[in-house]
């Protein structure tokens, strides 16, 4: 039995979902990404993007989820 891998399709709509957010919806919004203006660098759409380019599906999901937790509080 053959095994078919649907990451390749996921990633390609991941990222042609990304592209049109970029192009279509983000110039409207009139203010930039958070995180970019908090720390520099990439805006949080194109890290992913960049993520899903370079990586497979299931590292750059963890990826990004590590970038954008919010660090825990300590107790007091």
């Amino acid at each position: 039995m053959d095994i078919i891998s649907f990451e390749p399709l996921a990633k390609t709509m991941a990222i042609e979902s990304i592209t049109a957010y970029q192009k279509y919806i983000s110039p409207s919004k009139g203010f930039s990404c958070s995180h970019r203006l908090l720390h520099g660098g990439d805006s949080c759409s194109t890290y992913v993007k960049t993520l899903l380019n370079e990586q497979k599906l299931h590292q750059a999901v963890e990826s990004s989820i590590k970038r954008f937790q919010v660090p825990q509080l300590a107790k007091l």
